[in-house]
């Protein structure tokens, strides 16, 4: 990713596996990403709270909350704009897809996803991030 075009990503990433959340944190990093992570659902809220992510990479398979209440709950009120929240699952049949649209996912993808699916993503929340800005 050509960081030159904007300021980088808040990204957070949200996977109890710690071999998939430092990959995604080495491939996220290497585009110019800001980028946090944590391990269950607690842990991304309390993150959450601190980072302000614009972007969050949520498994729906976690420990303490799943991925599904976590989403809602970073949609409530708040200090900060919600994040886009993207559904990185292997929980993949038409049922979850159905519950991730009702608690608010914007993007539903498959674990394991291409890269170019992320990074085509991100370009386009930098794209939306640059026509709020030139409105402002």
């Amino acid at each position: 990713m050509d960081t030159s075009e904007s300021a980088p990503l808040r990204v957070l990433v949200v996977e109890d596996y710690p071999d998939t959340r430092r990959t995604l944190r080495l491939l996220l990093r290497s585009w110019g990403h800001d980028v946090r992570e944590a391990a269950d659902g607690p842990e991304a809220l309390r993150v959450a709270a601190e980072f302000c992510p614009e972007v969050t990479l949520l498994d729906l398979g976690l420990p303490g909350l799943d991925g599904l209440e976590v989403a809602r709950r970073l949609q409530g009120p708040g200090p900060s704009p919600r994040p886009l929240l993207v559904a990185l699952t292997a929980l993949t049949d038409p049922a979850h897809v159905r519950e991730a649209l009702a608690a608010g996912f914007d993007h539903f993808f498959n674990k394991p996803c291409e890269p170019g699916q992320l990074d085509f993503l991100l370009r386009a929340a930098l794209r939306a991030r640059r026509g709020v800005a030139a409105l402002a």
